[in-house]
């Protein structure tokens, strides 16, 4: 059985800063920050840099989400 993992494709990161979650998330950066700010969005401190899992981002706009309005 071969493998099918390609050896020169780099993996989707796990974690990303404020600015890259913010585009991801395709939201303005004032409101991706108020959302770390509140406690809404966790993150992750190293130092001086922020970093925020994208598993975390995905569960922060499925909170968000609302639904068919009736």
């Amino acid at each position: 059985m071969t493998n099918t993992v390609e050896p020169n494709r780099p993996l989707p990161p796990i974690a990303v800063s404020p600015d890259e979650g913010a585009r991801l998330a395709g939201v303005g950066r004032t409101t991706f920050y108020a959302a770390l700010a509140k406690g809404d969005l966790p993150s992750i401190k190293i130092g001086t840099r922020r970093l925020i899992r994208v598993d975390a981002i995905r569960e922060w706009l499925i909170r968000n989400e609302t639904g068919p309005k009736a």
